[in-house]
């Protein structure tokens, strides 16, 4: 295949979409097992980096590493596969740990769709883990596009920028993450808002940070012919999501119910997403 976009495509659906599938479907009978349909959110965070590992190691043990084709060796390929490599095994840990230390209990979120779906529970999470699947593979695109269409690319500016802001992004969230944890560790927060350091100046840090991430990802992607398009993408997708889908309007619908009053006078003053200096 000559054309790039074909490429893409017949890459996507060999490397991302059918081993998706089948990666979801062994979650979907663990779950069922199990009797907690929450681990799907520990798979897919790992699933990046099992997609990104899986052909390498399969090109490697057809014909060992130093026989893998020259584009899976190109800089910004290697680049793009550790950023997105290390973020996704860093989110998938940190989810694991939750999840898996309170196995019994399922995450709210599921609680309430089995209020919902009742006995018909199965075969509706058959149908939204075959939609993890499909969200997977679109979110790979990336790293695919980078893989079919670099060969003998040598990293350059644009790419030297894409990991700029991927470690900036990868900063700002763990940062967040850091003070919110050290904040619920004081009993004396216990009713409180977190409003310091970054949640002094935006109300999601942790989303924040995703999209740089994201954006960073594409700058990793940018390639001559495709010029990093399926990148910009899903980075745009992951900030229409994160701002008005399932990131931040449920994630403040929840704390309104729980803070109330509190939080009504913490968005007055921060930012919901861009940071910008604590209004009085």
């Amino acid at each position: 295949m000559n054309s790039p976009l074909l490429n893409l495509l017949w890459e996507t659906l060999q490397w991302g979409f059918l081993p998706s599938l089948v990666l979801f479907a062994l979650t979907w009978v663990a779950a069922k097992v199990l009797d907690n349909w929450s681990i799907v959110d520990t798979v897919w965070s790992y699933g990046f980096a099992i997609l990104i590992a899986l052909p390498f190691a399969v090109g490697a043990a057809a014909s060992g590493w130093a026989s893998l084709p020259d584009r899976w060796m190109d800089e910004p390929l290697l680049w793009l596969s550790v950023a997105m490599g290390l973020w996704s095994l860093r989110l998938g840990t940190h989810l694991a740990i939750r999840t898996f230390r309170h196995l019994g209990e399922e995450d709210g979120r599921y609680l309430k769709m089995r209020e919902v779906h009742g006995a018909r529970m199965p075969w509706k999470m058959a149908v939204f883990y075959f939609q993890q699947a499909i969200a997977l593979t679109v979110l790979m695109l990336p790293f695919y596009a980078a893989g079919t269409d670099a060969e003998g690319q040598r990293a350059g500016a644009v790419h030297v920028a894409g990991l700029v802001l991927f470690l900036a992004g990868l900063a700002f969230e763990a940062t967040g993450d850091a003070q919110l944890a050290r904040f619920k560790a004081d009993p004396a927060n216990r009713s409180k808002v977190c409003d310091v350091g970054l949640w002094a100046w935006t109300r999601h840090p942790n989303y924040f940070g995703e999209f740089l991430i994201w954006l960073g990802f594409a700058l990793l992607s940018f390639t001559p012919n495709l010029m990093g398009v399926p990148g910009l993408l899903c980075a745009g997708t992951i900030l229409y999501l994160v701002t008005n889908v399932t990131g931040i309007p449920l994630t403040e619908q929840q704390l309104l119910t729980s803070k109330g009053d509190a939080y009504r006078d913490y968005q007055r003053r921060v930012a919901a997403f861009w940071p910008r200096p604590p209004r009085g």
